[in-house]
């Protein structure tokens, strides 16, 4: 399943906007060189919370080392992009100015070429603004849907920075298409803080059909029965779902809630809604005296929804994850190893893999794609 077999792209990025946008178009079957300082792209040396950046969003890619800086790095530059069909970038418009790198210019030189820059924003009163996946989510409304009133959180992953990269992926994979047809590249440019816009929009057309905003998340008016987290008598937490007639009936018998099956105010969902005062507390009750495992086993035989509360840590131990095709190992120069998923899609039953999801080193592919392109020139 590699769609973009041939296509060579070409990245200058950083962090994880712009290196998730050249994951996604390496796992679809491109060739993704990415370009480097000499000394190494800087997100290689995060610790913390970012050691995972590098490793994770540049799986598959080639390394190639350039000093930017300088006449001659540029040049180089200009070398590859001639070969090239995609361009992306995540820098400041500044930077790219700075360069001579904009989309106008490199589509005046390379007409073919699609350009794909990872910005924080679109044109607008806000186009030159500093963003951050966790400033864009302050700004949307993203973050005082997550946590409880007054204290907005951001979501728990870099969720905008990953939708940003998608999306930029999606254009790409689109203007190449459209390229088969018109012969001529297109300037893409995707924003971080539309991208969490369209994450809320939900909640932005709920205000504007209704007139009513939708509180945070954890305050919410529930359109379920039974759609929260209970804690089991071996001091498990689990979600448990009920969000119909069928569910609220299944549910009540496995939890020895007879009574419930009969009261004619939990008849149809509406009123078990309306009594949710009443019935999540003893349903609580009912799962607090339940160990987990059992609890478990006869809600999936239900069919009902549920899950246990786990740690990302804990998915390297999940049966789903861990079947054939959940995980993929990579390997860092130096010995190391890591597992991560791919694409979360199948095509005829194959996830979409890279050649290689091996890690590069600095510069280890500069002879493979710099000294070809010398041996071209010198023909």
């Amino acid at each position: 399943m590699k769609p973009l077999h041939g296509i060579r792209v070409v990245e200058i990025s950083h962090m994880i906007m712009g290196p998730s946008c050249g994951m996604y178009l390496a796992l679809m079957g491109a060739e993704v060189i990415k370009i480097e300082p000499p000394q190494g792209d800087k997100t290689r040396d995060l610790t913390g919370m970012g050691a995972g950046f590098f490793p994770t969003f540049n799986r598959g890619k080639k390394s190639v080392t350039l000093d930017l800086k300088s006449e001659d790095g540029l040049k180089r530059l200009h070398d590859l992009l001639a070969t090239a069909d995609v361009f992306v970038e995540n820098f400041r418009d500044e930077t790219i100015e700075s360069m001579g790198l904009t989309p106008d210019e490199l589509h005046a030189l390379y007409p073919r070429l699609v350009t794909a820059s990872c910005k924080g924003f679109l044109e607008g009163p806000y186009k030159t603004r500093t963003a951050l996946d966790e400033v864009v989510q302050m700004m949307t409304g993203m973050a005082y849907m997550t946590g409880p009133t007054g204290r907005p959180l951001r979501i728990g992953s870099s969720a905008t920075d990953l939708m940003a990269g998608l999306a930029s992926a999606y254009a790409v994979m689109g203007e190449l298409m459209q390229r088969e047809r018109t012969g001529k590249g297109a300037d893409i440019r995707t924003g971080l803080f539309e991208t969490s816009l369209l994450m809320v929009c939900q909640h932005m057309v709920q205000f504007d059909l209704e007139g009513v905003e939708a509180p945070p998340m954890p305050e919410r008016h529930f359109s379920w029965p039974v759609y929260d987290i209970f804690t089991t008598a071996d001091d498990r937490q689990i979600f448990v779902g009920s969000v119909t007639e069928g569910q609220w009936a299944k549910l009540c018998t496995i939890l020895g809630l007879s009574d419930y099956l009969t009261d004619p105010e939990l008849k149809t969902r509406p009123q078990q809604i309306a009594q949710r005062h009443r019935t999540i507390p003893v349903i609580a009750e009912a799962i607090a005296r339940q160990r987990s495992d059992p609890l478990e086993a006869a809600l999936e035989a239900a069919g009902l929804p549920y899950s246990p509360i786990l740690r990302p840590a804990e998915m390297y131990d999940d049966p789903h994850v861990n079947r054939p095709g959940g995980l993929f190992v990579s390997n860092e120069t130096g010995g190391k190893s890591f597992r991560a998923p791919t694409l979360p899609f199948e095509v005829d039953g194959v996830p979409p893999v890279a050649d290689t999801m091996d890690l590069p080193a600095i510069g280890e592919h500069n002879e493979e794609i710099l000294g070809a392109l010398a041996q071209t020139a010198e023909r």
